[in-house]
């Protein structure tokens, strides 16, 4: 019997070790899950953080890009706008050139007195409804400056040292539409003698 107690005490005694043995590598486990777990967290943590990183990245460039297509498409809605009746404005500055050369002529004749008042009267009102529409005439003097982004020299003229160059006789005014040329200004220039 005592062989008996012996073998049970040899067997619980081996159990208790392979019971130790099973319990420090079930703690070795854990040890090295919890060592692994800050790693994993860390690196789950870093991960997460360069996604909110690009997130905000594509969300600026986004808006910078809807900013810049805003901006860009209510510059162009202004641009229509403004350059919409250009192509009625002139073929209307032919006619207000008419106009004025009526009234030049009606000038020279006494009897055309009364026709002349009303004419001038129908050309004012014209005259400011283009201006309204944006409509401003070239600002040319004798002995200004040829320049050629406003002025077309049809002829040339000896006219001196002095005038050469410049504008000698303006023939048919230039007009501009919202500071953009709509008709160069046709202008005699003076040639050195």
């Amino acid at each position: 019997m005592q062989k008996e107690k012996d073998q049970v005490e040899e067997k619980d005694q081996v159990e208790d070790k392979d019971q130790q043995d099973i319990d420090q590598e079930t703690q070795e486990e854990v040890t090295s899950q919890e060592e692994s777990e800050p790693e994993e967290e860390v690196d789950e943590i870093t991960k997460l953080q360069a996604e909110v990183t690009e997130a905000k990245d594509k969300y600026l460039r986004l808006y910078s890009e809807f900013e810049n297509f805003r901006r860009r498409t209510a510059k162009e809605k202004i641009d229509l706008i403004g350059s919409a009746n250009k192509d009625l404005v002139e073929n209307l500055v032919p006619v207000l050139d008419d106009f004025e050369r009526a009234l030049k002529s009606m000038e020279e004749n006494e009897e055309l007195k009364p026709a002349q008042e009303g004419t001038d009267l129908i050309y004012n009102k014209f005259k400011k409804v283009l201006e309204a529409k944006g409509l401003k005439k070239m600002d040319i003097n004798k002995g200004d400056d040829f320049n050629d982004d406003f002025h077309e020299a049809i002829t040339q003229i000896p006219a001196g040292d002095d005038m050469a160059g410049k504008v000698v006789d303006v023939v048919e005014n230039g007009y501009f539409l919202n500071d953009k040329v709509v008709r160069f200004a046709k202008v005699v220039t003076g040639a050195k003698a």
